[in-house]
């Protein structure tokens, strides 16, 4: 007589392991990439610090990129006695950017530029590219139109200075629109734009090509 061999499914526990691993890879898959790109994050973040700190420092020691506001007279074009510090409603500052590789510089109101248009607007394009390079070499993503510059009052300089410009502004140099790109992210697409970043010095001689 034939014996039928009959088998328990419920208390076959053959291949758990496996079907455990398969459950638990993706997760730890996750957690590894996770890591690996909390240290990129980290390494972007620093670089683009970085690169923010060397611009500034290269535009404030360098060529002003607003070229008028270099050689303005606040004696003779602004009607500021001789030696008389300039106040902020003489100037206001002014901030230039570039938007597809057109640089350009935008008066803060004062009464330089009462219509949003004075000599300040006047935009030196090989400074402000110089300035880019110097952050590029930082961090090689940057390009022109993630940088702004700004020249911001800081009480400053005196009229008719005659050892260079009249007016020793606030440098700010922000850093904008830096994408940071996840390895997690590379299922969904897409990545993130970090913060903008800022560093900050007053101006010192603002001429020549040279920077420490």
């Amino acid at each position: 007589m034939m014996r039928v061999r009959t088998i328990s499914f419920r208390k076959d526990e053959r291949g758990a392991t496996a079907a455990e691993f398969a459950m638990v890879v993706p997760l730890l898959l996750l957690l590894i990439f996770a890591v690996i790109d909390g240290g990129r994050a980290m390494y972007t973040w620093n670089r683009a610090e970085k690169a923010t700190q060397m611009g500034v420092r290269y535009a404030a020691a360098t060529e002003m990129v607003p070229e008028g506001l270099e050689t303005y007279s606040f004696v003779t074009n602004g009607g500021i006695p001789q030696g008389q510090l300039i106040g902020a409603s003489a100037f206001g500052g002014t901030e230039c950017s570039s938007t597809g590789g057109t640089v350009t510089c935008t008066c803060h109101e004062s009464s330089a530029c009462p219509t949003g248009s004075s000599p300040f607007d006047t935009v030196d394009s090989t400074a402000f590219q110089n300035i880019v390079a110097r952050m590029n070499a930082i961090m090689p993503e940057i390009g022109p139109d993630n940088v702004v510059i700004e020249y911001n009052y800081s009480g400053l300089g005196y009229a008719g200075d005659p050892n260079g410009p009249d007016v020793a502004p606030l440098v700010v140099v922000r850093l904008r629109n830096v994408r940071f790109e996840p390895a997690t992210f590379f299922v969904f697409g897409g990545g993130i734009t970090l913060p903008d970043f800022r560093a900050a010095l007053t101006l010192e001689d603002g001429a020549g090509a040279l920077s420490n």
